[in-house]
């Protein structure tokens, strides 16, 4: 077959994974997620394919360049990989909005990995939740925390939960729809909610929705890419799929 710009496949002798980058004399090149590449012969039945021997081979000059396919995350689609069986490690979010807007976006990322997003009913019991799951060195754990900022509640909860294995992220907005880019669902900004009252409520009532299930509809229909939302629940996310996509020896 084709060894075309982004298959995944893996080098039946040294079990070295990665996606074809290129050739070199002869070689075909494969990079793995981690950047690593290394040059392979095409010799036959050399390379694995879901499991399965294949050979490949060099394709044919072509007057138009496949073009790469981009995932809502930002990330280059890699052809013919399919969903992996999902890991021991997980990602929390504090709700089912949030683990909504963390699939539009890195879904597809998140499924090639075999990474579950898990929403939780906020975070007030999170220390005893994290000993319950149990982290570990091939069992890891992010969570991704709303409105963590100095002095808040959640960053006092925060500072309980102290083990190697697990990594907690978050952003300074009130609620994940605040993530959300004003602009994409017709505001200039979000409004100010004075403390005490219901946040997405007061949200619903400042700019005339009728409920937050309205509201919400909306918002996550406002959503196609990592473009939509705001830097800091990027970078987030980022960090929590890094930590518990990495390969422990």
């Amino acid at each position: 077959m084709d060894a075309e710009p982004d298959l995944v496949v893996e080098d039946a002798d040294s079990g070295f994974c990665g996606a074809v980058v290129g050739f070199e004399l002869g070689a075909v090149v494969l990079e793995d997620r981690f950047g690593k590449r290394r040059n392979f012969p095409l010799a036959p039945a050399a390379f694995l394919l879901d499991g399965q021997p294949v050979t490949l081979r060099k394709p044919a000059p072509s007057a138009t360049p496949p073009q790469r396919r981009i995932t809502a995350s930002g990330s280059i689609a890699v052809a013919g990989v399919t969903a992996q069986v999902a890991k021991a490690s997980r990602i929390w979010v504090e709700g089912i909005h949030d683990a909504a807007l963390v699939e539009r976006i890195w879904g597809d990322d998140l499924r090639i990995e075999g990474v579950v997003v898990e929403p939780l009913d906020g975070i007030d019991d999170l220390a005893s939740a994290v000993r319950e799951f149990g982290p570990g060195p091939r069992r890891r754990l992010g969570v991704l925390v709303d409105h963590l900022v100095p002095g808040s509640k959640e960053s006092r909860i925060v500072a309980s939960v102290t083990h190697p294995d697990v990594l907690i992220t978050g952003h300074p907005y009130v609620d994940v729809w605040q993530a959300v880019k004003p602009e994409r669902v017709g505001l200039s900004k979000w409004p100010v909610i004075p403390p005490g009252r219901p946040w997405k409520e007061g949200v619903c009532q400042a700019v005339g929705v009728r409920t937050p299930q309205d509201m919400w509809r909306k918002i996550l229909a406002s959503v196609h890419s990592y473009k939509d939302v705001e830097t800091p629940l990027i970078n987030s996310m980022e960090r929590l799929i890094d930590h518990v996509t990495v390969v422990e020896d």
